[in-house]
């Protein structure tokens, strides 16, 4: 009987998790302008109109460059940050790495609502580069944490016998210390570029007229559902779950051998 609980409990679990994403997909094939039953396909015309919709693909190009912009940046001032505070003790580090960490517990909306407020006012235009300094400041804290988090005594034993063999500081960074940290440093960057490619809040706020894609569905989503927003979100989600498979079959199955 607990066999029988304990399966049940699984199947409605992932039920719950990836029935909306199914329904999604299978309607993003419908041949009729609504997405809702009866289902009436296959059909890829969905697909072709999306990809021909210049808004569309330049909403998707936008995404994916300030994502993957926004997590070299945040991943190489969170390795920076990490590599400071774990080598060196001072009396205001704990201070200090609470102030890195507390972005995490702070409203997106509030995080946007600030830039906002401080970036108009030093006189910089809305833009890709506004949208994409505002997801460095929501990925550097989860960077930072990670890359932290990797940091032991054997990277600091490692890196103390490149110095007594007369390695510099930077050579000690570049081919000990990075190289040892570089499955932590893959896992902040991927996990980064899935964060901000997703996100919509500080997005929709500090951009006007080169949006990413978040923001064009919610403007599509003002007109009314549409198999095009499903067949958009069918490419999101695949995205998405080819950023997670790279990263288990690179970085995660390295640190489980």
């Amino acid at each position: 009987m607990r066999t029988i609980f304990s399966w049940l409990y699984l199947i409605l679990a992932f039920g719950f998790i990836y029935l909306p994403v199914v329904v999604l997909v299978l309607y993003s094939f419908q041949e009729s302008g609504l997405p809702v039953p009866p289902f009436d396909g296959p059909s890829l015309k969905w697909y072709d109109d999306v990809l021909r919709d210049s808004d569309v693909t330049d909403a998707l190009t936008h995404s994916l460059l300030v994502a993957v912009g926004s997590s070299v940046v945040a991943v190489i001032f969170g390795f920076l940050a990490a590599y400071g505070l774990a080598r060196y003790t001072f009396s205001g580090s704990p201070f200090i790495r609470l102030l890195l960490i507390a972005p995490l517990t702070v409203s997106y909306l509030i995080v946007g609502l600030g830039l906002l407020i401080v970036l108009t006012r030093v006189g910089l235009g809305l833009s890709l580069v506004t949208a994409g300094i505002g997801h460095v400041v929501i990925n550097l804290p989860l960077a930072f944490a990670i890359i932290f988090a990797s940091m032991n005594a054997k990277q600091e034993n490692a890196e103390r016998a490149a110095r007594d063999l007369g390695a510099t500081e930077m050579r000690v960074i570049f081919f000990v210390t990075v190289p040892m940290l570089m499955p932590a440093i893959a896992a902040a960057f991927f996990l980064s570029v899935t964060l901000s490619w997703d996100e919509f809040i500080i997005s929709f706020l500090l951009t006007r007229f080169d949006i990413t894609l978040p923001v064009e569905i919610w403007s599509m989503l003002r007109s009314g559902l549409s198999p095009r927003l499903n067949a958009i979100g069918s490419v999101v989600f695949l995205i998405s779950v080819a950023v997670v498979l790279i990263l288990e079959f690179t970085v995660l199955r390295k640190r489980h051998l």
